[in-house]
């Protein structure tokens, strides 16, 4: 991606360049014909790189010259390239009288010329303007100081400067007369198809620097004189205007760095619309970033402050008109993403700076969204800062912020900034900032409420954290309405918990009367997250219910009324193991038993995670007495199916007498182990017995030479087993010769068994 945007940035210079080649003032025609040829080549070519990196955009010929007439090609062409501009330019020459004029002399002026049309030649100053594309004005600038002419240079770009600035206050005026019907159609904007910043031509910047530059250099230097006509006539006319009084094409008070300083501002407040192709809207960014960085190297007097409050002025009323100089930051965060919002109809092409809005019906790849989007950020935290202590003030930037942001993490951003900034003075927080980080926090919940965001964590244990700070009622409100802001796990995991923590409440300085209330208001909402997700939330309402006996019996008649169905067996085992914890043994084997329904240990499953459960809900039983371990034997034996577990179950359940581990229930014991014989143990001892038998007629399937000595060692175990029951030897050697003459084809098998079994 980076060769590519360096590929194009290349390409766009060479195109560039050849266009100041082909505009050379005194370029011969031959020369020219050649050049043409030339370019066509390479333009016809494949792989030409094309203008804007984009390789789906189609534009129109916008590379006008309007006092020259209608342009030589017309025609509209599927993709420009990097060379399409110097091919337009070839047909561009340097005969028009007033141009020849403009860069003649500092002298050419008409002060009697009074005629206020669009296409008049002189402002009402009567200093020369020069109606032409601007990208292709600013084009001869670059190609008269490139060619030698600075002086030439200078005075054309003051010209097209003097243009921008009376086409400006002409777009005013003219949404000044229509402003009811244009708001009435929702045009609150001047928009601009071709963008000056970032164009391929890069107009604003070649103004600025011949400005700054030139302007330096025609202060310390000498008239020069260009000569493009030869003519008698035009010798004559250069002698006339030496003998008009002497005076340079700049206002009282200006200089060269205020045009170049108004230009630049003239540029970066042109609304435009996005290109489409990531590196054309790269290179806008980039040449934005290259204005501002000038801008700021500029040192500031009171007469380069009246031109920034003079664009303030008309970003401003190009807008809504507003009063406040606050108003004018939030009217510019306003629209900064209008894009986002909606698309109007395309307008007319043919003025492209008629007041209209000519978005097209599209929706562009915003590839710089990212970069935008923290730019308004920044704008926004700006005007937070500077609001701060302002009641009135800050409702309008939260506002604004609330309407216009859409990226949950720049609010989140903001919200946090705001934060810092009503905690980090060394008096009382700011309540008035704080409300506004909490305001910013609860939209950035609801944002993400429904969408996934690898932040979301922090976010809602943050917002808990400003509420805290705000007070206990922002605690209560957002428990009372956490459905729109939380999933009930954050809700009972994060927001109840830290509201009943210590801290919280020895932060907020609360007495018995509001810590009760805030634990109701808590244990309220746990209750309706249980209900809601049980899965996720009972244990935490159960915990967070602990001291209200009414709340813990509800939340636990929650967790009855969803095991049939809404639980799984893991959570259900969690939720036995808390019951025994707290000291509700009988509670947590009734749950233990729930679970046990749910579960499934196939004969090869030997280290599944549940069986830790399984033996602790086995041991619960037994502990508990002989009739709590023969109601869930039972279970064990429809839900456990793998061999050695069983087993293993068996084998704890022979060593004790039932009720004997615990005396919870201080129930007396007969003292005798429960007998093999009989059930409930007789049940698991045929379960467990059956279970050898079939895991070893399933292993011997697919066995493996590899997995012989394994076998073996399983073939003890099974043994043991056997060996429980009072005919266990004789079953076992039955089970044995079955084994020897079902895969008597696996002979080095069968021998192995032979050794060991006989």
């Amino acid at each position: 991606l980076l060769a590519w945007i360096m590929v194009c940035a290349f390409a766009a210079c060479a195109g560039a360049l050849w266009m100041c080649i082909v505009l050379n003032p005194h370029c011969k025609p031959e020369q020219k014909s050649s050049w043409l040829r030339q370019l066509r080549r390479w333009n016809s070519v494949d792989v030409c790189p094309w203008e804007d990196g984009n390789h789906v955009n189609e534009l129109p010929n916008l590379t006008h010259s309007l006092p020259q007439g209608a342009h030589g090609n017309q025609e509209m062409r599927p993709h420009r390239t990097v060379f399409t501009r110097a091919i337009e330019a070839c047909d561009l020459h340097w005969q028009d009288r007033h141009l020849q004029h403009i860069i003649a002399s500092d002298l050419y002026a008409n002060y009697c010329y009074h005629d206020n049309q669009e296409g008049s030649l002189f402002d009402s100053r009567g200093w020369p303007l020069w109606h032409e594309h601007v990208p292709t004005a600013c084009a001869r600038v670059d190609a008269l100081r490139s060619h030698g002419y600075p002086r030439e240079a200078l005075r054309l770009a003051i010209a097209v400067v003097n243009t921008l600035r009376r086409q400006q206050q002409r777009q005013l005026e003219h949404f000044r007369r229509h402003k009811k019907e244009l708001l009435h159609k929702g045009h609150t904007s001047i928009t601009n198809m071709e963008g000056w910043v970032g164009h391929p031509l890069d107009p604003i910047g070649t103004l600025f620097s011949t400005l700054t530059e030139s302007g330096r250099a025609g202060e310390e230097g000498s008239n020069t004189c260009l000569d493009l006509s030869g003519t008698e006539e035009s010798h004559e006319h250069r002698a006339d205007l030496q003998r008009m009084p002497v005076q340079r094409l700049l206002g009282d008070g200006e200089s060269y760095m205020a045009l170049a300083v108004e230009t630049a501002l003239i540029g970066l407040g042109q609304q435009r619309v996005m290109p489409d192709g990531l590196y054309a809207q790269e290179k806008v960014c980039r040449n934005e970033e290259q204005l501002l960085a000038k801008l700021q190297e500029v040192e500031l007097d009171d007469s380069l402050v009246k031109i920034f409050r003079k664009q303030a002025v008309f970003l401003l009323e190009g807008k809504e008109s507003h009063r406040l100089i606050l108003s004018a930051f939030t009217s510019a965060l306003v629209q900064m993403l209008p894009v986002l919002e909606s698309t109007a109809s395309s307008g007319d092409l043919s003025r492209p700076h008629h007041i209209v809005s000519v978005v097209p019906n599209r929706y562009p790849r915003w590839f710089t969204l990212s970069h935008i989007e923290s730019q308004q950020c920044e704008l926004a935290s700006t005007m937070l800062t500077a609001a701060k202590g302002d009641s009135r003030r800050l409702e309008t930037v939260l506002e604004s912020i609330q309407k216009n942001i859409h990226s949950s993490s720049h609010i989140f951003k903001l919200a946090q900034d705001a934060f810092k900034i009503a905690t980090l003075m060394d008096s009382l927080p700011d309540i008035t900032l704080l409300k506004v980080s909490l305001e910013l926090g609860l939209q950035v919940m609801r944002i993400t409420l429904s969408t996934l965001n690898w932040r979301r964590r922090e976010m809602v244990r943050w917002l808990v954290t400003c509420a805290t700070e705000v007070g206990v009622y922002a605690l209560d409100s957002i428990m009372q309405s956490w459905f729109t802001l939380f999933t009930p796990t954050e809700a009972t995991s994060i927001v109840a918990t830290t509201v009943m923590s210590n801290s919280t409440i020895v932060r907020l300085h609360l007495d018995c009367h509001q810590q009760e209330n805030l634990a109701s208001s808590a244990r309220t909402l746990a209750l309706q997250c249980a209900m809601k997700d049980p899965q996720n939330c009972a244990l935490s309402a159960l915990t967070l219910c602990e001291k209200d006996h009414i709340a813990f019996e509800t939340a636990y008649q929650i967790v009855l009324d969803a095991a049939a169905t809404g639980m799984s067996y893991t959570q259900l085992f969690t939720i036995a193991r808390y019951m025994e914890h707290r000291g509700y043994p009988m509670r947590a084997y009734k749950l233990a038993t729930l679970a046990m329904a749910h579960l499934n240990l196939s004969y090869n499953q030997d280290t599944h995670p549940a069986i830790n459960d399984v033996l602790w809900a086995c041991a619960l039983s037994h502990s508990l007495g002989k009739n709590e371990l023969a109601a869930v034997i039972p279970l064990v034996v429809k839900s456990v199916k793998c061999a050695t577990v069983l087993s293993d179950i068996l084998r704890r359940c022979t060593l004790t007498t039932p009720g004997m581990v615990s005396a919870l229930h201080s129930r007396r014991n007969s003292g005798k182990l429960m007998s093999l014989d009989k059930a409930p143990l007789r049940q698991l001892l045929d379960a467990t017995i059956g279970a050898y038998i079939n895991t070893t007629h399933s292993r011997l399937t697919h066995i493996s030479p590899r997995h012989y000595s394994e076998f073996i060692e399983f073939l003890g175990k099974a043994r043991e087993t056997f060996m429980m029951a009072h005919d266990g030897h004789i079953q076992f050697t039955q089970f044995i010769d079955n084994l020897k003459q079902i895969y008597k084809g696996k002979k080095k098998l069968m021998m192995l068994v032979r050794e060991r079994f006989g």
